[in-house]
This record gives structure tokens, C-alpha cells and sequence, in this order.
């Protein structure tokens, strides 16, 4: 590993222990973001993975393809599809030979022109802004990866694309353009412009950067410093060893950055309620498990099921046709799609704006309450679980692009017209609020709470610690594995 070192004026924001005076990097270690179990990462070929041996989360893969001249080429073509889209007429409406074009911005322009400003300010976000800041991101990854030392900006970057990148919603806008098409085939003539192509192509492109980009190759080019900063804001010494070399740490002295992964083992136990201080390579906050991630995800949930009752229950749209018509809720909408014929669309409506957030709520309400409760069934379960929730929630989305859509090409006045309601911004709160939910959720205490990521226990409820206290570990399984990670083919 490349071991220049520098010093930095590092400090975190919270403050309250003393510095910590010594901290040693451990390489060849990982940790399960799934379920916290530290394990030995081996040497990965080109085309293998590596798999946590306990709950299969992935912990590292190697891609085959070249490791930057790839994800290079599939982010040019994604900037060039993104430029020619914004270019480009999105769909053309023929209502009794009236025509209206409408493009990529008409939709949020028109949101906010009816009075939902915060409805238009989110889906231009996520479908106009976040795909721009994404491919600019990328480029400037891919250009401080091909330097011989990663800038000092590359990490910042690193760190705020992981982050960025899951609110651009170029594949979910695609269904939501399809699911809007087939609405509008049964009242006029469209004629679908050359943007509709263009975003296709431009969530492939996009996809495949982000599959063919190798993170973990990226960050063996970055420092590790000699000195960073603890909490207090006192200088911590780090140095660097092997686990092959050491043997395996006690797990309550080990940390790992969320963002960049390195592990660290610190001369004392780790606290779950403290930052730890900066990470010397990503200079990232440093916590052993993401703060107050039961009291926020909570609040989310909360705020999402009161949401979710008016975005049911209040029309999302209003369609009216030579002066008659009335407002539609969302299962109207799929009930209307079932009617004419369409059943897998409508089965696909349903799916995504009914089915999926209320079993994102009742699926993250159980693991909050089987927490809380300290069980320890179904921990597998409850994480891969927790792994299909964070991944569908976006598509969520289709009705309210579908509805932004509408609106845009929908305005002949008496003849026709489409307008937004109150329902479709309860229903977008709901997404949002669900997708802040299992972001804010740390699986890993799901492990803590039933005794087997060791003996650190605060930041639990009083119950679980008293029981995690009473019993001992509810396995004979270490929190740490000298073994390595299982190793499999990379089929992505």
C-alpha cells in the first residue's frame, strides 16, 4: 500500500472525550456493512467477488474490464445522451389538431407554475440536476484515479458521489414516460421524440459506469497520513500492520470507515455513541455505527404513515375532457390501466406506488421493533431484507413522474388538461420519507442488539443491553473471523 504521509488541521464538530494518542490502520480487514463482522479480505482476481461469510453481503469485487479507460468511455457517452436529451423533444400530444411538444424541464416548470413548487423542485432534481451532478462527479473521480497519487479533493468527491448518486432517477423516469404513454394513446395521437431514447440509453450508460468502476482500486492510490485528529481535536499517531501479520484485534477496539472502509484498531473500546475522529485516508467522520440510527429512522417511518394515509386517500390527478372528468388516487389509476386492457402495466403500477412503500414501512417497522426488543431470529433474513428494501424504494417514483409528465403535454384548456393535486405531493413525501428511512437505518445494530457483534453495548435500548449483559452472546460465532471472506465468480 502507498504510505505517503502528510499532516492535515482535521476536527469534528462534537466533542466531549479526550484524544485518543495511538491508532493502528489493519489491512487485509473488512467489515460486513450488512452485519458488522470483521473478516480477513483476500487477494480478488480479476472477475471474483468476495462474500461475508455469515450474512452474504459483497464486500469487494474486481471487475475484468480495463479499470478506468471503461467506466471513461461509458461516462462520455453518458454526458453525450445527457446533453442531447436536454436538446431533444421529450413526447408531441395531437388533441383535434392541436399539438403541444413538451421536453425534459416542461414537467417541473409546469409543477411549479400550478402552485406545487416543491413537487416540480424534486423531480427536476432527480431527473435534470442529479444526473448532471453524477456524470460531473464521475469525471472528476476518473481523472484523480489516472493521477499517480489521488488529490487531496478526490476522496470529498468519492465520498459525496456515494451519496449523490442514488437520487439520480434516469431508469425510474423511463417507466414513468411509458406508463404516461399509454395513458395518452387512448384520448390522442403521440408521437414520441427523440429524448425518450436518448435517457434509455443514458440509464444504461450510467449503469454500466457504476459497474465497471472499481472503488476499492481507487482508494489503494490514496495516503494513509501518519497524523489525524480524534474528536477533541488532539493529534492521534497511526501507524500500519497487517492482520497476516498480527492476528486478529479485539473486535470492541475496531472501527471502519463507512466511506472509504479502511479498519482501524484503537487502544481502548469503541464507543457506538461517539465519533471517533477523521479517517486518516478519506478524512470522513469516523463512527463504529451510524449515529441515533434507531431514533431517526423511526422518525422517518412516522412521518412517511402519516403521508401515506392522504396519499391513498386524496385524488393525485385531475383529467378533464371536453368539460367533464374528475380527480383520480393512485389505485383508480392502476384499476383504470386493468380496464383497458393493460394488466402487467397495471400490475406494475400497483406494484410500485401501492405495494412497495407500505412494505418498505412494515418491513423497516419490524426490524426497528426487533431491535428494539433485542431478537435474534431471522437475522439473515431481517438483512437481506433490508438490502430488497434499500434497492426498490426509488421506484416508487413512476406515478409521480408519470403525473409531471401529464400535466406538461395535458393543456388544451377545455378541450383537455391534466392538473396535479394535493395526493401526488403526500405521495412523493411518502418515497422520500421512506428512501430517508432506510438510509438512515444501520443494519448492523440489528447483529448488536442480539448479542453478536461483540460486547459494546451502549446506544441500545436499557432492555436489550440488560439481556445481551445477562446471557452472553447468542452464538458460539466470533464477531471477528480470522478466515476470509468466501470468494465467488462476479457475474454483474
Amino acid at each position: 500500500m502507498n504510505k505517503s504521509f502528510s499532516i492535515r488541521p482535521m476536527r469534528c464538530d462534537d466533542a466531549g472525550i479526550g484524544p485518543v494518542p495511538h491508532v493502528r490502520i489493519v489491512g487485509g480487514l473488512s467489515e460486513c456493512p450488512g452485519c458488522g463482522l470483521y473478516q480477513r479480505l483476500p487477494e480478488l482476481a480479476p472477475g471474483q467477488q468476495a462474500l461475508c461469510t455469515r450474512c452474504g453481503q459483497k464486500l469487494a469485487r474486481r471487475r475484468r474490464t480495463a479499470p478506468l479507460a471503461t467506466p471513461l468511455a461509458f461516462c462520455i457517452s453518458s454526458a453525450a445522451f445527457y446533453l442531447a436529451a436536454l436538446a431533444s423533444s421529450l413526447m408531441t400530444l395531437d388533441v383535434y389538431g392541436r399539438q403541444r411538444t413538451v421536453d425534459l424541464l416542461t414537467g417541473p416548470m409546469e409543477l411549479m407554475h400550478e402552485g406545487w413548487g416543491e413537487a416540480g423542485i424534486l423531480v427536476g432534481a432527480v431527473t435534470v440536476l442529479a444526473p448532471a451532478v453524477a456524470i460531473g462527479f464521475m469525471f472528476a473521480i476518473l481523472y484523480a484515479a489516472s493521477r499517480p497519487q489521488l488529490p487531496d479533493w478526490g476522496p470529498r468527491i468519492l465520498v459525496w458521489y456515494d451519496k449523490l448518486r442514488p437520487w439520480s432517477m434516469v431508469e425510474v423516469y423511463i417507466l414513468g414516460i411509458f406508463v404516461a404513454y399509454t395513458k395518452l394513446t387512448d384520448m390522442a395521437h403521440v408521437d414520441v421524440g427523440p429524448a425518450v431514447y436518448l435517457i434509455g440509453a443514458l440509464m444504461l450508460t450510467m449503469a454500466a459506469t457504476d459497474s465497471t468502476l472499481d472503488t476499492e482500486m481507487i482508494w489503494q492510490h490514496r495516503r494513509i497520513d501518519s497524523l489525524t485528529r480524534a474528536e477533541s481535536g488532539g493529534r492521534v499517531v497511526v501507524d500500519y500492520a497487517h492482520v497476516d501479520d498480527i492476528g486478529m484485534p479485539p473486535v470492541d477496539h475496531l472501527v471502519a470507515c463507512s466511506s472509504c472502509g479502511l479498519v482501524g484498531e484503537l487502544a481502548h473500546p469503541v464507543s457506538n455513541l461517539r465519533c471517533v475522529g477523521l479517517c486518516p485516508r478519506c478524512e470522513h467522520k469516523v463512527w463504529r455505527r451510524l449515529p441515533q440510527t434507531l431514533t431517526r429512522t423511526t422518525a422517518f417511518l412516522i412521518a412517511a404513515v402519516v403521508f401515506y394515509i392522504p396519499a391513498n386517500l386524496y385524488p393525485v390527478m385531475t383529467f378533464t375532457r371536453m368539460g367533464g372528468g374528475g380527480g383520480h388516487t393512485i389505485i383508480e389509476g392502476a384499476l383504470e390501466l386493468w380496464a383497458d386492457g393493460m394488466i402487467p402495466l397495471a400490475l406494475l403500477v400497483f406494484f410500485a406506488s401501492i405495494t412497495v412503500p407500505m412494505l418498505k414501512i412494515a418491513s423497516l417497522g419490524w426490524m426497528i421493533i426487533q431491535t428494539w426488543r433485542g431478537a435474534r431470529g431471522h437475522l439473515v433474513a431481517r438483512t437481506r431484507l433490508f438490502r430488497v428494501v434499500d434497492m426498490v424504494g426509488r421506484w416508487s417514483m413512476i406515478d409521480v413522474f408519470m403525473i409531471s409528465i401529464l400535466v406538461a403535454v395535458v393543456r388544451f384548456n377545455f378541450m383537455a388538461s391534466v392538473t396535479a393535486n394535493a395526493g401526488m405531493v403526500a405521495f412523493a413525501a411518502v418515497v422520500i420519507l421512506t428512501l430517508l428511512a432506510a438510509w438512515s437505518f444501520d443494519p448492523r445494530i440489528m447483529w448488536d442488539a442480539a448479542g453478536r457483534n461483540g460486547p459494546v453495548t451502549d446506544g441500545l435500548p436499557p432492555g436489550v443491553v440488560a439481556a445481551v449483559d445477562h446471557d452472553g452472546p447468542a452464538s458460539s460465532l466470533s464477531p471477528a473471523e480470522t478466515r476470509p471472506a468466501s470468494m465467488e465468480p462476479d457475474l454483474a
